[in-house]
């Protein structure tokens, strides 16, 4: 079961279930904007968009469930409300993003279609796919990842090759911990809960005799060869981005800076293949998450057809009301969502991976409550029209980088753990 040919099997399974084209757009601009900082950046974006991710799926592999058993040792009450808005959050922002990514990059360069018709046109075949469930997008999926990794090396290593190594000067403030926050718009960490479990159930089916041990020991070796793959297509991104700081106006786009990119390396025919496969592999991408929801909800009302159809059909009414808006404003708007959501989802993560006796049902309840309380003064920060006082906040560590919660859970899982050990002395 863990022969070379198992391990690189699914560590690519892996990496296609991370890579998709939401991550393509990010790294760029992120470099574009990091000047002479850039390597700082990339640092932190790979925090938040490949080791906690990858931590994910090392959880999955030792809970061997799905993403109910995350928050269960919080409460089963916790952890159903906790999957459902996970869910909500998944069909709501990245799903309808992928619409948005297909027209900005494949759609509005050459026709001149409103984007309201893109939205539609294209939530209308995601039904049709979700209810039919082709097995042609697994088809695809394996075609379309190799293709785009080759672009983007052929990309990174023209760019590399043929720019002076010369940058500019930074234009973010907190390199660090800006490059932790644009990681959270990849929606990776929540994408290792969602979809993790799917591995292991792929490998449980694939390998019915396989143990325990042998499971988890594969998905540790494919892990950590997905994350060093994602490590450095994120690298070659920013990196990529970083060099072409004179090239393009800084108010450029993500959708624009990556198609200027793929134009300057590749020419309009290589810039044309690739609005073509990450358009694909975006259709992919909402196929798989409004069929994920779908199956959820299915799963929770007694497996009814019914609900599983009715999910799928409000999945794409959401994705046809938000997929007409532009990829910069779905970003926006998903930056509230996320400071509340992805502190809950780290830790979970976290706690998960470690051994029981760090990680019992009451380090578990006191961690996850202290990260909810002190993650709503950043969700609070993050909505604009709420405003709320700067000093009202400033005596929380780390709160003006927008990580109030990360030391006060620290200290509580700390705290907790002694008293606990102090009780059982």
């Amino acid at each position: 079961m863990n022969r070379p040919k198992d391990v690189l099997i699914t560590a690519f399974a892996l990496f296609s279930l991370f890579f998709g084209a939401g991550n393509l757009i990010l790294p760029p601009l992120l470099g574009f904007k990091s000047g002479n900082l850039w390597s700082l950046v990339t640092l932190g974006f790979c925090i938040s968009a490949v080791v906690i991710p990858i931590l994910g799926i090392l959880a999955h592999a030792k809970l061997q469930g799905t993403i109910f058993d995350f928050g269960k040792k919080v409460s089963p009450t916790f952890s159903l409300a906790y999957s459902f808005i996970i869910y909500a959050i998944s069909i709501s922002l990245p799903s309808p993003r992928t619409a948005s990514v297909t027209h900005e990059m494949a759609i509005a360069p050459f026709f001149k279609t409103s984007p309201i018709l893109t939205s539609i046109i294209y939530f209308t075949l995601v039904f049709l796919f979700v209810v039919n469930r082709s097995k042609i997008l697994n088809i695809i999926g394996k075609i379309l990842t190799p293709a785009i990794i080759i672009i983007l090396i052929l990309i990174i290593g023209i760019l590399t090759f043929s720019l002076d190594f010369s940058f500019g000067n930074t234009l973010f403030i907190n390199p660090f911990t800006d490059g932790v926050l644009e990681g959270y718009q990849t929606f990776d960490a929540i994408g290792a809960v969602v979809v993790g479990g799917v591995i292991i159930v792929s490998i449980q089916i694939k390998n019915k005799e396989a143990t325990y041990e042998a499971k988890k020991s594969l998905i540790q070796k494919a892990g950590s060869i997905a994350g060093f793959a994602l490590f450095l297509i994120y690298t070659g991104l920013v990196l990529s981005g970083s060099l072409v700081h004179n090239t393009f106006d800084m108010e450029i786009t993500r959708t624009s800076l990556l198609t200027g990119i793929a134009t300057l390396s590749l020419g309009s025919v290589g810039n044309l293949f690739l609005s073509t496969l990450v358009s694909l592999a975006c259709f992919t991408t909402a196929v798989g998450i409004v069929t994920g929801t779908a199956d959820f909800i299915k799963s929770r009302c007694n497996n009814s057809k019914q609900a599983y159809v009715i999910t799928a059909t409000v999945g794409c009414l959401l994705g046809i009301v938000m997929g007409q808006f532009n990829v910069e404003y779905i970003i926006a708007v998903a930056l509230p969502a996320l400071m509340f959501i992805y502190p809950i989802t780290i830790v979970l993560i976290l706690l998960n991976n470690l051994p029981e006796k760090y990680a019992s049902g009451i380090v578990f309840k006191v961690v996850v409550l202290t990260t909810i309380l002190f993650s709503i003064p950043d969700f609070m920060r993050s909505i604009p029209v709420l405003n709320p006082n700067k000093d009202l906040f400033s005596w929380i560590p780390l709160q003006e980088y927008s990580m109030g919660w990360v030391l006060p859970a620290l200290l509580c899982f700390i705290t907790t753990n002694l008293i606990k050990r102090g009780a059982q002395e």
